[in-house]
């Protein structure tokens, strides 16, 4: 019986930190041999942190990485002279071309890099503008310090476990690399990703690893990223290990710690053995003429009392896991933003309604979640808070430190969102405050009333009259969140973004939009399920009732026009799915209305037709402002952001051809 103890470790990586990027792949390596871990694995470009942008290209970058890289030499190494194999990412320049790779440590000894053979360049990645793929069967030499080491498709073998790795896209293409590496006689596939979170994603990872064991015939690590890296994408810190088409182990997500660590122990003859029966054409354990990396150091058998087991959280299998997802990804996100960007807290507009208050639940569930992992001490000293250790015995004072909720009113202002946004304050514990801007707003009026020489009037100037308003919000939550030092949120959604529902240097104030990734309908649909049960572990915030009763308004109109954010646009759920037809799908105004006609047949035909080109003709004339948001949150792919995902020209034709065409139908 031949047994090896594996580690995939998840680790809350920063782009270009380098002491701190060290220090925590140091202290998860000491735990994982301590544990008695022989193998640990790291995520792909975990040295450098994986969202670097076109700071791969300098120098310095890749001369960082190096030095961090043999610095980590000795760790692979134990007191009683027994060691470690370990595989930790970085960009590699080979000639004059730049590569992502792993590099493979063991026992002191750098054996050399594993390139990344197929990059992802869709939606959120862009990694071909920074790396060159890797040319399946090559095998080249670099030049580290004074020693030249292998680099390429190389496959290794360390005390007879021979072991290859697919990095992340090497899995998720038809021809993926484990193909070859599994004709290589590998026992062990490892796989260090930086995956980006997105909605149900573990399903599809889980079928790579599970899938890619049981048809390739290996052992299966996985390991990924963990929070939010680098502003927008957030990484979940799913790590895995099959073998040979059993499930071993799968580790937590959406933690608050700075890593995690995922281990099995595998056997490696009864893979084999396993094998054997399967293959015919496997090239087990001769060398026909690939790259082969040898280690003949030997590996002590593991200690299996040393293995620490892991449940899997309950929420997991909660049949509302779109809710939960959303609402640990979020909260984790948020977290790291306000630690790395050195805010002591948060600004939120509150307004009463759906998005204002739901940023404001996020932000205490973010301090819920924290202290239920972390602990209050560790909680509070990772986002810079010590000061708040003396009285913060609950999360609501927590809360009250960290979260500044400004109401600001106007003439137009309606008693009901002034009580749901004070009660809301009150019961999750944030500061409250109550500002009536309507003085600065008559002000402004008056100013443009005298520059334009004439009345303004709700019949003629509507729209400036509306913005007003908005923008009058925007000095003094900006002025508060600089006073204090927090982070203003801005507190527009997806919908709005798709059709600019929304006023810029007004409700789009903010350093972060939190939910601008995350569509209305499915907005008010968490704020319900919070209402009412609330994620596992924290359970229901029923004071949301107050916020939960009201239609969405903006607010912006006298009250007696009794303005409505469907009233002004369309029903949320029309507008969501005409927003996935025509800008997910590609389709044309013509088909979105045949789609359209299918779904919605009791609406009217010219109600229908209202709808689609409302729609169309407001997303042409809105791209500017989906430029200017502030930075998001990737939560589902296929989102609006035109810098990870959605790009579209500034200036258009509007779709007018199509839409003229579309009266005749």
């Amino acid at each position: 019986m031949r047994r090896v103890h594996i580690a995939a470790v998840s680790v809350n990586q920063t782009p270009l930190a380098w002491s701190d990027n060290r220090d925590r792949i140091s202290a998860a390596l000491e735990q994982a041999k301590d544990r008695g871990a022989q193998f640990v694995c790291f995520p792909e470009l975990s040295l450098s942190g994986y969202g670097c942008e076109d700071a791969f290209f300098s120098p310095n970058t890749l001369e960082r990485c190096q030095e961090t890289l043999l610095g980590l030499l000795p760790a692979t190494v134990r007191p009683d002279g027994t060691g470690v194999v370990c595989i930790v990412g970085l960009p590699l320049l080979v000639g004059s071309c730049l590569y992502n790779t792993a590099a493979v440590l063991s026992h002191g000894t750098l054996l050399g890099f594993v390139a990344k053979q197929h990059l992802a360049g869709d939606g959120i990645h862009y990694e071909p503008r920074w790396f060159k793929p890797w040319p399946k069967g090559s095998v080249a030499e670099v030049l580290i310090g004074e020693e030249n080491y292998p680099v390429g498709d190389l496959v290794f073998e360390c005390d007879g476990i021979r072991f290859g790795l697919e990095i992340c896209e090497d899995a998720w293409v038809a021809e993926r690399t484990g193909i070859s590496l599994s004709e290589r006689g590998v026992d062990i596939i490892f796989n260090p990703s930086a995956s980006h979170f997105a909605f149900y994603k573990r399903d599809v990872r889980r079928r790579i690893v599970l899938d890619g064991s049981r048809a390739l015939g290996v052992s299966y690590v996985y390991t990924n990223l963990l929070g939010n890296e680098a502003g927008r994408a957030i990484y979940d810190g799913s790590a895995m290990i099959s073998s040979v088409g059993q499930n071993l182990i799968e580790g937590p997500r959406f933690s608050f710690a700075d890593f995690q660590i995922t281990e099995a122990i595998i056997d490696v003859e009864r893979d084999r053995l396993s094998r054997r029966t399967r293959f015919d054409t496997r090239q087990d354990g001769t060398n026909f003429g690939f790259a082969l990396v040898s280690d003949s150091t030997p590996i002590a058998e593991p200690d299996p009392k040393k293995v620490l087991s892991y449940s899997q959280d309950a929420w997991e299998q909660s049949t509302s896991l779109k809710e939960e997802e959303f609402t640990r990804a979020v909260a984790l996100g948020l977290f790291d933003y306000l630690r790395k960007s050195s805010s002591r807290g948060a600004v939120v507009s509150l307004s009463g309604g759906a998005d204002s208050s739901a940023i404001c639940c996020l932000l205490s569930l973010m301090c819920s979640l924290g202290v239920k992992e972390l602990g209050t001490e560790s909680f509070l000293k990772r986002i810079g808070r010590s000061d708040l250790l003396v009285g913060a015995t609950k999360v609501s004072q927590i809360v009250h430190g960290i979260l500044l909720a400004v109401y600001q009113s106007t003439k137009n202002s309606g008693q009901v969102t002034r009580d749901a946004a004070e009660k809301l304050a009150n019961y999750l514990g944030a500061e409250f405050r109550h500002v009536d801007v309507e003085s600065l707003v008559q002000g402004y009026t008056a100013l443009a009333t005298q520059t334009e020489g004439r009345e303004l009037s709700w019949s003629s100037d509507d729209l400036a009259l509306q913005n007003i308003q908005a923008r009058t919000r925007g000095p003094l939550v900006w002025f508060l969140a600089n006073l204090r030092g927090f982070l203003l949120l801005s507190t527009s959604n997806r919908s709005e973004a798709a059709v600019g529902y929304a006023t810029m240097d007004g409700d789009t104030c903010g350093g972060l939009s939190p939910i601008a990734g995350i569509d209305k309908a499915f907005l008010r649909r968490w704020l319900s399920w919070l209402e009412k049960a609330g994620p596992d572990g924290i359970g229901a915030m029923p004071v949301l009732s107050v916020v939960n009763g009201q239609a969405p308004t903006a607010e912006l109109r006298p009250k007696e026009d009794k303005q409505t954010d469907e009233d002004d646009l369309m029903p949320y759920p029309v507008l969501d799915l005409i927003e996935r037809w025509a800008i997910r799908d590609k389709r044309s105004p013509q088909e979105v209305l045949k789609l359209l006609s299918e779904r919605f047949v009791d609406e009217a035909p010219e109600k229908r037709k209202e709808w689609v080109k409302r729609f169309f003709q407001l997303w042409s004339r809105n791209q500017w402002k989906r430029e200017r948001y502030a930075p998001s949150f990737h939560l589902d792919d296929a989102n609006l952001d035109p810098k990870t995902w959605c790009r579209f020209p500034i200036l258009s034709g509007g779709y007018k051809d199509e839409l003229r065409e579309l009266e005749s139908l």
